[in-house]
This record gives C-alpha cells, structure tokens and sequence, in this order.
C-alpha cells in the first residue's frame, strides 16, 4: 500500500489481486466511497518482464477529501477479471467500455454485449491495445445491434437518429411504444467515437492541455482544469491561494452561462420561446464577459498549468444585473401554468434510481442527492456563499429549479471570488516542468464542472511524457438515467425531458 498527501486531500494506492478485487471494491462502496472511474494500462516490459496489463480502479469521498486506488496485475496472455457489475452498475459500464477498447474480459458479465464499439467494428481489434496498429476497414455487420424488442398489442417502435435535425451530435434512441406513452428507451451512442485518450499519449503536459479543453466544447473549463489538477498532483505541483481563486471563478463562469442556456431552452420545449430568447440574450451577455476575462467566449485559455490567466475580474455591479435578469426569467417561467405543468411529474427519477446508477451533477442533486466536488474535494475556501440546491421531485421542474438556484449560487460565489482578485496570470511552474522525482508518476483531477463531477487521472513518465490519460465525463454516468426517467413519459415529452438531463455526446463518446 502507497499513501500520497496531496495539495487537496490523501491518496492510497493499494495493489491487489484479482480474486480479492469484488471484496475490497465491496467494502469501499460500504464505507461510503463512489467509484470515480476504472482506467486500463498496458505497462512497458522492463528487463526480463513481459509488457504487463494493469486495471486501476478509483474511489473517491469526501469531505476529507480522499482518493482510493486499488490496482490490479493481469495476464498479458488472457487478461480477465471478475465482473463487478452485480456490485455497482457503473462498474459494469466501465467494464464494458475497457472490454471493448482494451480486449480486458470481465468474467460473468451480465451484459455482455458490445457498448463502445459497434458491430462493424473488426471483431479482436482493440483500438487502445499498444499493438493495435492502424485502424482497418470497417467489416460487415456480425448482425444488428441487440435492442430489446418489447412486444404486446399495441406495441410499436420508433426508431430516431443518429442523424438528428439542428447541430446536436449523433445519438440513435430505439422507444417502445403504446400510444403515445413510452414503455422502453434505448439510447444507442458512440457514433462519434474520436479516441482521444490515445491522443494524449506521448504528449508532453502542455501539449496535452488544448486537447483536455476540447474534450467537450461546453465544459472548456471543466476538463481544462481536472486535467492540470492530475497533472500538477502528479508532478508535486503546489498551485498557490490565488490561482485557485481565479480558477474556481472560471468555474462558476462556465456553470452560469450553461445553466442560463438550460433554463432558455426547457422553455422552448413547452411553448415559450419569448422566454427562451430572454435568456440567451443573458447568456449573450455572459458570453461576452467570458471573452473579456480570458480572451475566448468559452473561457479557453484561462486554466493554465500551475496556474490560470485573467484579462481581466467581473465587476459586483455587472454581476448583480444579470442576476436580476436571470431572476426575472425563472420567476415569469414558474408563474406561467402552461410552463409549471409540463414540467412538473415528467421524467422522474427517483431518489434510489439515481443512487443506483451513479448520477452526478443537477441530475442527482434534483434526484435527492446532495453530491457536489466543491463540497467533497473544494479547489479553494468558497465560505458561506456555497449553497449545493437539492431537490428530491426527480422530474423536469426539480432539474429547471436546481439549475435556477446554482444560477444564483454561482453569481454568489463568483461576487466572493472575485474579491481581492487582479487581472494577470499567476502560475507556479514553467509550461514543461519537469517531474520531481525518477520513475513514472500518476495524478488524480477532481472537479465539480457545470453537468457534474469530472474526473481524470494521470500518468507520465520522466521528460515528462503523458502514458495515460482516463476522462469521465459525468454525462457517462448520467446518460443510462435517461430511459429509467422516461418510463412512463408520453413521447411528445422527449424533447423536453433530453433537454432536461442535457448530456454530452462528446463528453461520452471519447
């Protein structure tokens, strides 16, 4: 066992063997641990060594923020270990992706079918396998993709996508219908599916920053700054008071304009389109203060490694006039019936659902759980001015009111951490820094972005060089919540439900 003291928290490294794995992960998810990600590593030979295939999986609580990795050694030869599924749902999900990307088996999986690659994809060829090679053509189908059929008089199906109207990415949704109500949703992802993780590789830190910030387009911030975390963790890196301040506001810029364009866009779904274009006048505004603070109008380029660069700090004045905005738009949606009755009772997910499948974010927050990383592994003393809004209806008003309540969190915070802040980078190693210690290094990035917590872990080796970089989105985790919500939802309801949990294509299909 190795403990590692961090900027933010502790970090205990465990390697354990295959058979002990269901025991240790059970007991951590019983102590009250969530299970953050599961990353695959095929390890160079060293000396007589076989090249070796390692899994890492990491569990995450806090406050204190603590960080638990249990690292398991498999067989190059037959690399297999035992299915976690039964134990947690997103362990499941997390096996069938390192299956389909890595060749890594889980035994006794209870959905054994594909959910990465799809089935045109060459049967045995491992995109992430170091010996992968070139990607060959695409092969005939090995047949259609499993949907399960639900059958019944009165039963019908409707298949939409990949291909939607408007700039959305693909995503294919297969629902099983009676009426108008929906018995079954099936989303079908990874259309789009980029490889960037294996961009990272060999890249140094600084080369694999750009990369981080367009993980996904509306979460430049997010992914930007989980991504310098883990790398300054695993570098030694001790960012100071100040940069964690500027970074956290960047933070919270990012969650508002997102949020704002949210609360827009629900009340379009139902009809009201004056409203929707009140708020993306605001989030027009919020747009051009994030190009004057960072010089972009999705805020890249003010996350730095070992730091971050303001242009300039939004004013208090300028602050509390938007807010009275946004305030004077939730309060007209809310006191509209036609707008408070479609929202309310639809696509509920309820307190338990949400626990089961690992939801994170406003998803969970308007499902009754109160997780949220600012609370769990804080970049910085947010004071009273942090307020996590939980609401436990679990439909689409309790995720409209979440977001309208961190709106107001968010300008709250962004008013407190703005305080004694000046225009300026502020930065605590060179663009390249160079590792503290011999050897390979790893680090852990934990971070409360506007959908939900990101988590990304990494590891390098001396120069430095990336090996491996793991993301998880939380739209990850969140987009099995979807078909769960929609159960029992009439189908005209679907867009306004979608938008509700509004999950990223690009966030998931890495």
């Amino acid at each position: 066992m190795e403990s590692l003291d961090t900027a933010t928290g502790s970090r205990t490294v465990t390697d354990t063997d295959a058979a002990e794995l269901p025991g240790r992960f059970a007991a951590l998810l019983r102590a009250g641990h969530r299970l953050a990600l599961v990353a695959a590593h095929h390890d160079p030979a060293h000396g007589d060594r076989d090249r070796a295939v390692r899994v890492v999986h990491l569990f995450v609580s806090g406050p204190p923020d603590t960080r638990t990795e249990l690292h398991v050694r498999l067989d190059p030869d037959a690399p297999e270990l035992p299915t976690l599924a039964r134990l947690s749902f997103p362990g499941g999900r997390f096996e069938r992706e390192m299956r389909d990307l890595y060749g890594i088996v889980p035994r006794d999986h209870p959905l054994p079918h594909r959910l990465v690659r799809h089935f045109h994809w060459p049967r045995g060829w491992y995109p992430m396998s170091p010996d992968a090679g070139p990607p060959p053509p695409f092969a005939e189908p090995e047949g259609p993709y499993p949907f399960l059929e639900v059958e019944g008089d009165g039963v019908y199906e409707i298949p939409v996508g990949p291909v939607h109207a408007g700039l959305i990415e693909p995503g294919h949704f297969r629902f099983s219908v009676v009426g108008e109500t929906i018995i079954k949703l099936k989303a079908r992802l990874w259309f789009t599916h980029k490889g960037v993780e294996k961009l990272f590789e060999g890249r140094t830190p600084g080369r694999g920053l750009p990369l981080a910030e367009r993980v996904s387009g509306d979460t430049a911030v997010g992914h930007a700054l989980a991504y310098c975390l883990a790398v300054e963790e695993a570098l030694d890196v001790r960012v100071s008071d100040t940069a964690r301040r500027a970074r956290a506001l960047l933070l919270e810029l990012e969650r508002l304009h997102n949020h704002v364009a949210d609360l827009g866009a629900l009340c379009n779904d139902v009809g009201h389109g004056v409203l929707n274009a009140q708020a993306q006048r605001v989030r027009e505004e919020l747009l051009r203060l994030n190009r004057e603070v960072t010089g972009h109008r999705l805020l890249r380029g003010g996350v730095v490694l070992g730091g971050a660069e303001l242009r300039s700090v939004p004013r208090p004045g300028r602050l509390r006039a938007l807010g009275e905005d946004i305030s004077s738009i939730v309060e007209l949606a809310l006191g509209h019936t036609t707008v408070r009755d479609r929202f309310t009772g639809t696509a509920r997910l309820t307190t338990a659902a949400a626990r089961d499948l690992g939801c994170l974010g406003y998803v969970a927050r308007a499902s009754g759980l109160a997780a949220d990383a600012r609370l769990a592994h804080p970049l910085c003393d947010y004071g009273p001015a942090l307020r996590v809004p939980v609401h436990s209806g679990g439909d689409v008003l309790a995720r409209f009111l979440v977001r309208a309540e961190e709106a107001d969190t968010s300008l709250a915070l962004l008013e407190h951490l703005a305080d004694g802040l000046a225009p300026g980078r502020a930065v605590a190693l060179p663009p390249e820094p160079g590792p503290a210690a011999p050897g390979p290094r790893s680090g852990v990035g934990l971070v409360e972005g506007w959908r939900g917590t990101i988590a990304t872990r990494v590891e390098l080796v001396p120069g430095p060089v990336l090996t491996r970089v793991k993301i998880v989105d939380p739209s990850f985790l969140n987009w099995p919540a979807l078909p769960v919500a929609l159960a029992d939802t009439i189908v005209p309801d679907f867009p306004l439900a979608n938008k509700s949990f509004n999950l990223s294509y690009a966030g998931n299909d890495l």
